[in-house]
């Protein structure tokens, strides 16, 4: 007989996790005002967004009978070789990390607690991310991951937009021609309520004082693999005004000179390339580096080292009057935007 059938009601997997029971949807509606669920909707969804038609659900699976209809739509996908550009490279995960953390449910849930200093592991792994995202880029300030490189440079469009002292006369935000297609479809959904128009075009014939921006992103090496050193557009972007962002490869940075170095007031990209999963598009690790003057305005967490009662080391998330629990709204930091497992 299935374990299901002999447990009592009020042990069964559906009544603790699917909804309120009878009693509770009852003792609910009475203290609204109203005698059935039916009666509560119709008074709060207007009629023309109601259906009178049933779903067409279709009956319910089992876990594994799921599991087999998951695993029928997965290999529907067509696996393609991925070429060099766009921003995508095929990697191999190493055994030992997959079995050791990627399947080890103390370290994979993606979200940083809020009481993270109780965690000095998980803070060591992240600070030795930021370490490597710092020295590769050429800039003293990194933060423990966002979502993706997309999300990264619409961070840096804002961060731009907030601090870039051309934002109080232009809000055009420059994009080179050769960004990443996925990047580009992320920077016009974001620029859209913040009032920003995205401009896409070559940055070395740009024109900056017949069309002033606050900001300018190029990628490096572009979405076609091509690699064009950007020392000329940024000293230009600068002098007028506009901050100037890099997208880059992490991997590629162990071979070229550094954002940092060549002037750059933000680097932005993904770690995709060191051992993360294609995954049909992603998440992926994406970092954020900038000088430290910014570092107020820059999104996501920051790890950073301390003494503690003891006079020991210790780590902790630092600057965090830039986070949600204590700034609300005006955050610029938000655990949710991260990937901290993959950075891990």
């Amino acid at each position: 007989m299935p374990l299901h059938d002999v447990l009592p009601a009020t042990d069964r997997f559906e009544r603790r996790h699917i909804g309120p029971s009878a009693a509770d949807q009852s003792a609910m509606l009475s203290v609204l005002g109203y005698e059935t669920l039916e009666n509560l909707v119709a008074a709060t969804i207007p009629a023309h967004l109601r259906t009178t038609r049933p779903l067409a659900l279709p009956a319910a699976l089992d876990e594994a009978e799921a599991l087999a209809v998951l695993r029928g739509l997965a290999a529907r996908n067509s696996v393609v070789r991925s070429c060099i550009g766009m921003g995508y490279a095929d990697t191999l995960t190493p055994t030992v990390i997959l079995r050791n953390i990627v399947e080890n449910p103390g370290w994979y849930t993606q979200y940083t607690p809020y009481q993270a200093e109780i965690a000095q592991g998980r803070l060591e792994a992240l600070l030795n991310y930021q370490t490597m995202v710092a020295d590769l880029t050429g800039l003293p300030v990194a933060n423990a991951s966002l979502l993706d490189e997309g999300t990264a440079a619409a961070e840096a469009m804002a961060m731009c937009l907030n601090t870039a002292s051309a934002a109080d006369r232009s809000k055009v935000f420059l994009v080179a021609s050769d960004v990443h297609p996925q990047t580009l479809d992320v920077l016009r959904t974001r620029a859209t309520p913040i009032g920003v128009d995205i401009l896409v075009a070559d940055p070395e014939t740009h024109d900056f004082d017949a069309t002033p921006v606050f900001g300018v992103l190029v990628q490096y090496p572009g979405t076609f693999g091509d690699v064009r050193d950007p020392r000329a557009v940024i000293a230009r972007a600068q002098a007028a005004g506009a901050m100037v962002t890099v997208a880059t490869d992490l991997l590629a940075l162990t071979l070229l000179t550094s954002p940092g170095e060549l002037g750059a007031d933000i680097a932005v990209g993904n770690s995709q390339r060191f051992g993360v999963p294609l995954g049909f598009g992603g998440p992926h690790a994406a970092f954020f580096a900038t000088k430290d003057a910014y570092k107020r305005s820059m999104p996501g967490r920051i790890i950073g080292v301390t003494i503690d009662s003891q006079g020991k080391p210790a780590l902790r998330l630092a600057l965090q009057t830039r986070e949600q629990h204590i700034r609300r709204e005006k955050a610029t930091s938000n655990i949710c935007t991260a990937q901290v497992l993959l950075a891990i």
